[in-house]
């Protein structure tokens, strides 16, 4: 008789099997831990992911220019990395207390072979919003996407608690400049081109300890919306990414470390995204070639929840 040959019932994977296995994604609780603000990247436990193992780009943004605020760490850096990976040159806006995760983002823009630009300062300065809209259409000769992305967040348990100065931060830094940014770079951008805002979930449902923070997030869904009406006779479109839970160094520098430990556990997922998981978003609303007839759209997140407001 042929000799019978057993069958491999392993769940090892072939070499082309593993290159396209899902990545493993971090579960909490985390450690708990506590950074002072802004919070660095580099020190956040786990680190979060943003490379984008498992992402096949296709040279959607190829030959393009975007300027992404916020993008020295979190869903900025994944942005900036990604943009990167399809061929994309990027200048990334933050505040000099984050320049080491910034370093860190423009070796990963590099290593994808496209240039970075790094734009230190301060985005509640109205100056500052133009700078970095020139600086980086002159320094790369043009300017195609605009991510308004950087955020400042401080939960309070009452409104009582909520100061004057607290409100101004929140709303000159996540609103404010989102508008001047937006404002300076029109002069810059041609048809066919992006402007993406970053929402938050609390935009839409509100969050009863981040009562200045979710108000900014609510106007930032109305300023997209508003501003793609505005602009759809310059075929400049307009739009908004709103996530829930994102694994970003905002959690540890803005909760205490119990709650940090157990960020993201209550969503169907019962973990929070990792930045990876976010920016391919921010990808299809940057590509003319994908998203050419989408202007005022908000796409939310969610991580297996279905209902955004």
């Amino acid at each position: 008789m042929p000799e019978r040959r057993s069958r491999d019932t392993s769940t090892s994977l072939t070499p082309r099997a593993a290159k396209t296995a899902r990545p493993q994604r971090p579960q909490p609780p985390f450690p708990e831990q506590h950074q002072e603000k802004p919070g660095l990247e580099s020190k956040l436990e786990p680190r979060p992911q943003y490379e984008g193992s498992s992402y096949k780009p296709a040279g959607k943004l190829e030959g393009k220019v975007a300027l992404v605020t916020g993008g020295d760490s979190g869903i900025g850096r994944a942005v900036a990395v990604l943009f990167a990976r399809e061929g994309a040159d990027v200048a990334i806006a933050y505040t000099p207390a984050e320049q080491s995760d910034a370093e860190e983002t423009r070796d990963a823009v590099e290593k994808a072979g496209r240039r970075a630009l790094l734009l230190p300062g301060d985005l509640k300065e109205p100056g500052f919003c133009s700078e970095i809209v020139d600086e980086t259409a002159q320094h790369y000769g043009r300017l195609d996407v605009v991510v308004n992305n950087a955020a400042f967040q401080q939960s309070q348990q009452s409104i009582e608690e909520v100061s004057d100065e607290q409100w101004d931060t929140t709303f000159k830094t996540n609103i404010y400049a989102y508008f001047r940014v937006a404002k300076a770079a029109l002069k810059h951008l041609k048809p066919g081109a992006s402007i993406i805002n970053t929402g938050s979930i609390t935009g839409l449902r509100g969050s009863k300890n981040l009562l200045d923070y979710s108000a900014t997030k609510g106007a930032i869904t109305a300023f997209t919306r508003a501003l793609a009406q505005n602009l759809a006779e310059k075929h400049i479109r307009v739009n908004c990414v709103a996530p829930g839970p994102v694994w970003t160094p905002l959690n540890p520098s803005e909760k205490s470390p119990e709650k940090t430990a157990h960020f993201g556990q209550s969503v169907p997922y019962e973990r929070p995204a990792q930045p990876e998981e976010i920016a391919p978003a921010y990808v299809y609303f940057a590509s003319d070639a994908d998203s050419s007839y989408v202007t005022g759209e908000v796409l939310t997140l969610l991580g297996g929840e279905t209902t955004g407001g």
